[in-house]
Formats: C-alpha cells, sequence, structure tokens
C-alpha cells in the first residue's frame, strides 16, 4: 500500500530517517522525494529477486513523465521481514543515501532546488518511522 506525505518538507542541510519493513516476496519497493506527486527529485528503488536488475538499490529522478540516467548502489542490505534503516542527507549539491549497512550512494541533486514537500512511499512495506532533523 501507498503513502504519501505532504506536510513534511525536506530542506537542504537536513536529514531523514526512515525505518520500515519489507512484505515478504515483494519485487522492489521505493522511495520518492520530490516537489509534487509527478516529479522526482529523489527515487530510491531496492530491487529484490524477480526485478530487473536484482538485489540493487537504484537512484534515479523523474521530471515531466521522463526518468534521467541511473546510479546504482555496490550493495544490497535488504532482507524481507527484516527491519531496515535508511538515513539521507540533503546537501544543496546531492542526496547523500546511508543504506542499513553503512554504505552510501551519492545522487545529484538535479532539479537544484532548496527543499521538497512530497515524500513518497511506493510498494508493501511496513514504515514504523519518518524523522526529519
Amino acid at each position: 500500500m501507498d503513502m504519501i506525505i505532504k506536510t513534511m518538507s525536506f530542506n537542504v542541510w537536513q536529514t531523514l530517517t526512515i525505518v520500515g519493513v519489507p512484505k515478504a516476496g515483494i519485487p522492489n519497493f521505493a522511495v520518492n522525494i520530490g516537489p509534487d506527486e509527478e516529479d522526482i527529485a529523489l527515487h530510491i528503488n531496492p530491487r529484490f529477486d524477480g526485478y530487473s536488475p536484482n538485489n540493487v538499490v537504484v537512484c534515479n529522478s523523474c521530471r515531466g513523465g521522463n526518468w534521467d540516467e541511473e546510479v546504482c548502489g555496490s550493495s544490497f542490505p535488504f532482507e524481507y521481514e527484516k527491519e531496515f534503516k535508511m538515513i539521507i542527507k540533503f546537501t544543496p549539491a546531492e542526496f547523500q543515501v546511508t543504506l542499513p549497512d553503512g554504505s552510501k550512494i551519492h545522487f545529484p541533486n538535479r532539479f537544484g532546488a532548496g527543499g521538497y514537500p512530497v515524500i513518497n512511499f511506493v510498494g508493501d512495506i511496513c514504515i514504523s518511522r519518518v524523522e526529519i532533523s
């Protein structure tokens, strides 16, 4: 079940912490951060078995329905039915995504905005905490 948050703006120099659990058997899930529900400044997409490519974390952005170039992480620290904690630090130039195993993905702030008001969770995951500090 998808969940969208429009009441918390994620701004430059803030950190977003997400804690959740992916349900067993899902092919993937996504965290989308952007200016609205259509355009996505940061798309984080952990892909499990059955999704191509699989066992990879893909980051991307989408504007006007057009996806840009993917940036892939070097590890896949997500497991079905196991709680994860993901931390996203937002700088003017990039999003620094820290995955549950401590590995990082550096993804450019392609839109160049200083804040994004929409955070959207897509897929069958149970989100237990969303915190901006």
